[in-house]
């Protein structure tokens, strides 16, 4: 007597599910229970290797407690007197295998650790391709025996439960191993044997108890089967089903794709709903600002503008006082910024060796205000990163936001120092106006050089012209003096023009040297967190057989 059935099927091959749910475990470790993530390793690597022993052989385990006639009930469908049948506690003490087939299955035999075997050939045809195990009883005084039982519950392809009117409802069957595998109720069934110790009254009562039973631990799919070792009742039935399982070959994926969909929903309820994973565009903008402040580059940027002045203005200036402001301090060079190592960039020249940081006077100017600015944006960006993350994901995001946080400084440094700043650009026509200005420099001194040369010898030993009554030595130092002047004053002008542009440019070009190191240090940990949760959704998806 058989009472209802199922059978279920996947979309995705089952070997893309056994892969995709590795690589779930893989991408989930660290962020999800450990317990869970051995478990659907553990899964998956079960699955791999009982499909790599081909689907020649379907295992089918006889699971029952002492005294259920299980043993009896093997040997009743194997027609041989095989497993050792009793009373005593326990009667079976070790796994025993019985095989139809033309070839011992022996490379899965060992893969279940069974050494006990007996072939019995071609008897029965319709069982061709069948190893049944007669599991020792699961309610054993001996530890080693319910290991034992527990140890091929994992591993068999189909699982048939024997039961005896006695004990049919006992706790540890349904709560031990009944219920706790209900998503396996596919390749399932129960047999409620000894039916012969029982009237047909009683019989109809037990099995309908029974089912009730069953149906409460989840099997309501489960078949439940009567039978008699001793009559023979049912027998006949349960073969049937045995070999229709053994003929169709469906137990051996049925049984693997509910391992692999258990494993993968247990991972799925760790990955929560779908998060909306972005990076907020204001939160970039802010993290840069923060990190350009911890960097200086505004203090850069003003030095930039101060140095083009005060070298515009030793270029274009009256050549005295140019001499005079050399002696003035340039604020680039104090920063070691613009040194002659960095002159070379933008020639075709390294600066730098590859492994070697250019250090500048900057490293340690920014204060705890600025780190703690720092600070402050790369949170507020792993915040919104990992917002609506499991917290094992958004503890990973938050971590992978600060984890080149010690090299920061060093990152920022090198960049702010190895970024051209295109001091040179620009500067042609300075050599004009210098040239102008010695020129006119030059007249200064021939006008008063001739005019102390007459006052110190006395009389005209030179002489001295006049163009409208004004002496012509002081007519040229009057001129090139105002000549230099206007021609200062002017170039002053085209200095604090071209300074302007040279610090906006140079602040352009350091901000890009930061983005470059926010998106290195920061973004690029952050996204590559974020792509790992999507890739292990994804597989998690792929392994429950979502398409």
């Amino acid at each position: 007597m058989i009472f209802g059935r199922r059978q279920k099927s996947g979309q995705v091959p089952l070997g893309e599910r056994i892969t995709a749910l590795s690589q779930a475990a893989d991408l989930c470790r660290g962020r999800v229970d450990d317990a869970l993530v051995n478990a659907a390793l553990q899964a998956a690597r079960r699955a791999d290797e009982r499909l790599g022993l081909g689907g020649e052989y379907t295992v089918v385990a006889l699971a029952g407690a002492t005294g259920s006639g299980k043993s009896s009930l093997f040997n009743g469908l194997a027609g041989a007197q095989i497993a050792t049948a009793g009373v005593r506690r326990p009667t079976t003490d070790r796994t025993l295998a019985a095989w139809w087939g033309d070839t011992e299955p022996a490379e899965l035999l060992d893969w279940l650790n069974v050494p006990v075997r007996r072939p019995l050939g071609r008897g029965r045809p319709e069982l061709s391709g069948l190893v049944l195990l007669d599991l020792p009883d699961f309610d054993s005084t001996s530890a080693r025996h319910r290991v034992e039982v527990e140890r091929l519950l994992g591993l068999v392809d189909m699982f048939i439960w024997v039961v005896d009117p006695q004990k049919y409802a006992d706790a540890a069957l349904h709560e031990r191993y009944l219920a706790p595998l209900a998503a396996h109720a596919g390749v399932m069934t129960v047999v409620l044997n000894q039916a012969d110790r029982l009237t047909p009254e009683e019989l109809r009562a037990a099995s309908g108890d029974l089912r009730r039973l069953v149906d409460a631990d989840g099997l309501g799919s489960t078949p439940l089967m009567v039978t008699s070792a001793m009559s023979g009742l049912g027998v006949d039935d349960l073969r049937r089903r045995i070999a229709r399982a053994v003929r169709d070959r469906k137990v051996v994926t049925e049984r693997l794709a509910t391992d692999i969909d258990q494993a993968a929903v247990a991972l799925a309820g760790q990955l929560g709903e779908p998060a909306t994973m972005r990076l907020p565009r204001e939160r970039l903008d802010a993290l840069d600002q923060a990190l350009a402040q911890a960097a200086g580059i505004p203090l850069v940027t003003r030095a930039v503008l101060v140095s083009s002045r005060h070298r515009g203005s030793l270029a274009t200036g009256w050549p005295v006082l140019s001499w005079l402001g050399r002696f003035r301090p340039d604020p680039l060079r104090r920063l070691h910024l613009d040194l002659p190592a960095l002159r070379g960039r933008g020639t075709g020249q390294q600066a730098n060796p590859p492994a070697q940081v250019q250090r500048t006077a900057l490293t340690g100017a920014s204060g705890g205000v600025q780190a703690a600015q720092v600070s402050r944006a790369v949170r507020a960006l792993s915040d919104d990163a990992s917002r609506g993350l499991p917290a094992g994901w958004a503890t990973a995001v938050r971590a992978a936001s600060v984890s080149h946080a010690d090299g920061l400084a060093d990152a920022l440094d090198h960049a702010v120092a190895t970024t051209g700043l295109a001091m040179g650009r620009g500067r042609r026509w300075w050599g004009v106006v210098r040239i102008v200005q010695w020129l006119l420099f030059a007249v200064l001194v021939v006008g008063a050089g001739w005019m102390i040369i007459n006052a110190l010898l006395g009389g005209d030993l030179l002489p001295v012209p006049r163009w409208r009554r004004m002496p012509v030595p002081v007519l040229l130092m009057v001129g090139s003096a105002l000549g230099g002047i206007v021609v200062a004053g002017l170039a002053r002008l085209g200095v604090e023009v071209g300074a302007r542009h040279r610090s906006a440019d140079a602040q352009e070009a350091l901000m890009l040297a930061v983005a470059r190191v926010t998106d290195v240090a920061v973004i690029a940990p952050v996204e590559s967190e974020l792509e790992r949760y999507e890739q292990a959704r994804q597989a998690v998806a792929t392994a429950k057989g979502e398409q």
